[in-house]
C-alpha cells in the first residue's frame, strides 16, 4: 500500500513539473491530471530507468556511428571513382580498373545502385580501351540490368547501344541487329531525341553489316533529322560517314562524293578530327575508284598533314599506306615502295610489330609482282 501512495505520489509530482514546463499549460500549473491510467505509465517509468534509456542512447549512438561509417565510405568510394578517371585519361586503363573495381566493391556494400551504375560505364570503356572486349561487354550488360532495376530509360538506351557496338565489334551483326532496335522502341516510348538519333543511326550500321544497304540508307536518312534537332555535329557527322559508306557499297557515286563531302565540312568546323579523317578516308577511295587521281592525292595530302599536326603516328601511318596503295594502283611502283618503307618505319617506333609484317607482306608481294611482269616482257 504504502508503494502504491509513492507511486501516485511521484506521478502527481511527475505530471505538475511536466505542466510546468508547457507554456500553453502555464494557468493550470498547479492543477493534478487525473489519476487513472498513469500510475502504470510512471511505474514502467520507474523500476526500468536505466534500461530504457540506454537503449535510447545506445540507438541513437549506433545511428550517429552509422552515418558516420557511411559518409567516410561514400568519400572513399568517390575518391577512387576520381582516380580512376584520371588514370584512364592518362592512358593508364589497367590502374584505372582497378581502382574502379575497389569502389565498386564500397558502392555495393552501401547498395548504392546510381553509383555501381556509373562505375559499370567506367568499366566499360577502360576495358574496350584494353581490348578486352567480353568483360567490357559484362560490365556493361551490368550496367543495363541497374538501369532496368532502377527505372532509368536514358541509360538503357546507352547501354544497348554500348552493348550491340560491342557485338559488331566482335562480328555478331545480327545479336547487334536486335540490340539496337531495342533501344531505338525505348527511345522513341520515352520520346528521347538524341536516343533516337543514336539508335536508328546504330541500326543502320548492324544492317549495313549484313548487307542490306538500302534499308541501312533510310535508317542512316531518318536518324540525321534526331542528330540535326539536338545539334550533335559529332553525331551528325558519324552518320553522314556511315551513309557515305552505304552508298560506296550501294554503287552510288554521287550519293557518297555527296555525303563524305558533308561529313568533312561539318568536323572541320566541330574540331572533330576523327570524323576529318574518315570522311577524307572515304572520298579517297569515291574518287580513286573513278579514276579522278587528282583529288584524291589532295585528299591524301590534307589527311597526312593533319595527322601530323596532332603529333598522332597511328593516323600518319595510315596516310603513308594509302599513299603507297594510290601510286601501286597507278603503277608507280618506285614510289610506292618508298611510302610502303615509310609507313614499315612508324609501325617500328610504335612497336607495332603486327603491321610491320602486314606491310612488309604487302610490299614484298608488290616487288615480286612487278619482277614476275619485268621477266614476262623479257621472254616476249
Amino acid at each position: 500500500m504504502k508503494q502504491w501512495c509513492l507511486i501516485l505520489k511521484i506521478n502527481q509530482i511527475f505530471i505538475y513539473r511536466f505542466k510546468q514546463g508547457k507554456k500553453s499549460l502555464k494557468g493550470k500549473a498547479n492543477k493534478l491530471l487525473p489519476l487513472s491510467p498513469l500510475p502504470f505509465l510512471v511505474a514502467s517509468f520507474i523500476f526500468h530507468p536505466i534500461a530504457a534509456n540506454a537503449a535510447d542512447i545506445t540507438e541513437q549512438l549506433h545511428r550517429q556511428i552509422d552515418k558516420s561509417v557511411v559518409r567516410q565510405s561514400t568519400d572513399q568510394a568517390d575518391t577512387l571513382l576520381r582516380i580512376g578517371q584520371q588514370q584512364h585519361t592518362s592512358g593508364k586503363s589497367d590502374k584505372a580498373i582497378e581502382s574502379w573495381l575497389q569502389a565498386l566493391e564500397i558502392y555495393h556494400s552501401l547498395g548504392d545502385l546510381n553509383a555501381q551504375g556509373l562505375i559499370y560505364d567506367y568499366l566499360g570503356r577502360g576495358y574496350v580501351q584494353l581490348g578486352r572486349y567480353k568483360e567490357a561487354e559484362n560490365a556493361i550488360r551490368r550496367r543495363l540490368a541497374i538501369a532496368r532495376d532502377t527505372h532509368d530509360f536514358q541509360s538503357q538506351i546507352f547501354a544497348l547501344n554500348n552493348i550491340g557496338t560491342l557485338l559488331l565489334q566482335q562480328g555478331e551483326p545480327a545479336a547487334s541487329l536486335q540490340t539496337f532496335a531495342e533501344a531505338v522502341e525505348i527511345a522513341r516510348h520515352v520520346k528521347n531525341i538524341e536516343g533516337q538519333g543514336l539508335s536508328l543511326s546504330n541500326l543502320g550500321l548492324a544492317n549495313a553489316r549484313l548487307g542490306n544497304y538500302n534499308k541501312a540508307i533510310k535508317l542512316y536518312e531518318n536518324a540525321l533529322s534526331f542528330r540535326r534537332q539536338v545539334r550533335d555535329p559529332i553525331g551528325e557527322a558519324n552518320t553522314l560517314n556511315n551513309l557515305g559508306d552505304a552508298y560506296l557499297e550501294a554503287g552510288d557515286y554521287q550519293g557518297t562524293i555527296g555525303t563524305y563531302g558533308s561529313a568533312l565540312r561539318i568536323a572541320k568546323y566541330s574540331g572533330d578530327r576523327v570524323n576529318q579523317l574518315r570522311a577524307i578516308d572515304g572520298l579517297v577511295t569515291a574518287h580513286s575508284s573513278v579514276g579522278r587521281y587528282e583529288r584524291a592525292f589532295d585528299l591524301l595530302q590534307q589527311r597526312l598533314i593533319l595527322a601530323q599536326e596532332l603529333q598522332n603516328r597511328r593516323e600518319e601511318l595510315k596516310s603513308f599506306e594509302s599513299y603507297a596503295q594510290l601510286y601501286e594502283q597507278l603503277g608507280n611502283l618506285p614510289t610506292a615502295r618508298n611510302f610502303y618503307q615509310r609507313a614499315i618505319t612508324v609501325a617500328k617506333i610504335l612497336e607495332d610489330s603486327k603491321q610491320e609484317v602486314r606491310l612488309l607482306d604487302r610490299l614484298t608481294q608488290m616487288m615480286r609482282k612487278a619482277n614476275l611482269t619485268k621477266t614476262s616482257r623479257k621472254k616476249n
